[in-house]
């Protein structure tokens, strides 16, 4: 499938809209759970707990469990949109058996770092637009507008918004200058690496592509990179957003940072490109960034992303 192929929009949330918690991949933490959801239950949502399951190592229940858990809040009329608990790792064996031919009517999914692999293949499979944004006990419960906290403007306008277009500040660092449209997409940067090959391949043909991830040497960072454009995954891309990659300094000093590798191999693209964007792992007060939408990348400065359309339906 293109990149260009015009997406569904999920309907927009109001007061009263219930968010429902779900876990895909690992165990969150039931004090940082609740947090997040005194959030946004601050913010006028109300909020269905996670179902109750029997964490399995790293994995936040059995797969039986978390599949159930996923397809019925998507299928349950009462849930509007439904928000990880957090990442981790295990969001991938939901995709084994594969997804109904018929899903239920498309709800806001809002997730970042391991919910990356489930944005892809609903993209991918059924052109649905996702929310690479804050989850429960990962931005949210920090609170808006704070450090590991998240960012209420996009948040509010992504999920919200259903009337005008709108912009963000990319609060980075213009690498590459220039401007260009196409389709947002992308997520964390080696779960995007690990669709090459898979049924649900990321086709970046005509994207604006954010890549991010956290706590990688940056010679770990050139090889995804270098692999993704061996891939061929560079080669029709509009621009480039990149994340602030914490914990991501040079093992030695005076070596190459994640900068200087993010600008040796994509300058010579040709494409716009902004790297240090507060999205997915940040310290930063996180952004909220809807997939799979056109938008118009302004590499001058810090980087603007214009969202050339309203993201939901009123």
């Amino acid at each position: 499938m293109s990149a260009r192929a015009v997406p569904q929009k999920p309907k927009s949330l109001g007061t009263g809209s219930c968010f429902a918690a779900i876990s895909p991949a690992s165990p969150a933490k039931e004090e940082a759970i609740a947090a997040g959801r005194r959030e946004l239950e601050r913010l006028g949502f109300s909020v269905a707990p996670p179902c109750a399951m029997n964490a399995e190592g790293y994995f936040g229940g059995s797969l039986p469990e978390r599949r159930a858990e996923f397809f019925g809040r998507l299928g349950d009329p009462a849930s509007d949109a439904l928000i990880a608990t957090r990442g981790g790792f295990g969001s991938v064996y939901l995709l084994e058996e594969g997804f109904p031919v018929r899903l239920p009517p498309i709800k806001p999914i809002i997730g970042f770092s391991d919910l990356t692999t489930l944005q892809i293949y609903l993209w991918q499979k059924n052109r649905w637009p996702t929310f690479y944004g804050p989850m429960l006990a990962a931005g949210l419960a920090a609170g808006a507008d704070v450090p590991n906290g998240y960012d209420s403007s996009s948040f509010r306008d992504g999920l919200s918004n259903s009337r005008s277009a709108w912009q963000t500040s990319l609060s980075g660092e213009t690498v590459r200058a220039g401007a260009a449209e196409g389709i947002l997409l992308g997520g964390a940067m080696t779960l995007v690496e690990a669709t090459l090959g898979t049924p649900w391949e990321l086709d970046t043909s005509g994207a604006v592509l954010v890549l991010e991830d956290r706590a990688m040497k940056p010679y770990q960072i050139d090889r995804v990179l270098v692999h993704l454009k061996h891939a061929g995954k560079f080669k029709n891309v509009r621009g480039i957003v990149l994340g602030d990659f914490p914990e991501c300094d040079p093992p030695v000093p005076g070596s190459p940072s994640a900068r200087d590798v993010a600008r040796r191999i994509l300058v010579p693209l040709g494409v716009p490109v902004v790297f240090g964007a507060p999205v997915g792992h940040t310290l930063r007060p996180m952004l909220t960034l809807p997939l799979g939408v056109p938008v118009r990348l302004i590499a001058d400065g810090r980087g603007t992303l214009e969202f050339l359309e309203p993201t939901v339906r009123p």
